[in-house]
């Protein structure tokens, strides 16, 4: 179970080696790997700029991870997420799920984004042509994130 916020980025392919190296017990890991997208409501961004406070963000982002291993039988997780100015098509976030079956693995990836995407403590400005704006919670995060009630 591991949880990092970084402004590096992150190499996907070196992160699930780690998560399962050595394991015979995982059958399944599933992965969600989020992009900065070139889209603010058809303006175009030229950056997405993430803040945070670190050490409450590593805290939420653990009870997170806490709470989908207890929900499912789940060897190993990672959550990476970046913070910093990002450009398009940059990688911002990295959920990975390891369980001995399929069904857990993709239940707690999915869980665990709607979480990040609806309570984990990260502020998101897009920067346009037209400047900086605030980038507001979407209703349809809130409603991913009641299904797991």
């Amino acid at each position: 179970m591991s949880v990092s916020v970084q402004a590096e980025d992150f190499d996907v392919g070196a992160e699930l080696k780690v998560l399962s190296a050595g394991r015979t017990d995982i059958g399944a890991v599933v992965t969600f790997t989020g992009l900065v997208r070139d889209t603010a409501g058809g303006e175009g961004i030229a950056e997405m700029e993430l803040e945070h406070y670190p050490g409450m963000t590593e805290k939420a982002l653990a009870a997170i991870e806490a709470k989908a291993n207890s929900r499912w039988q789940l060897q190993a997780t990672r959550i990476i997420h970046r913070y910093g100015k990002l450009e398009p098509g940059a990688q911002i976030v990295l959920v990975a799920a390891a369980s001995p079956h399929r069904g857990d693995a993709f239940e707690a990836a999915e869980f665990l984004m709607d979480f990040l995407k609806s309570r984990a403590p990260f502020w998101k400005k897009e920067g346009t042509a037209d400047g900086g704006k605030w980038v507001d919670a979407r209703d349809a995060d809130e409603e991913a994130l009641n299904r797991w009630s």
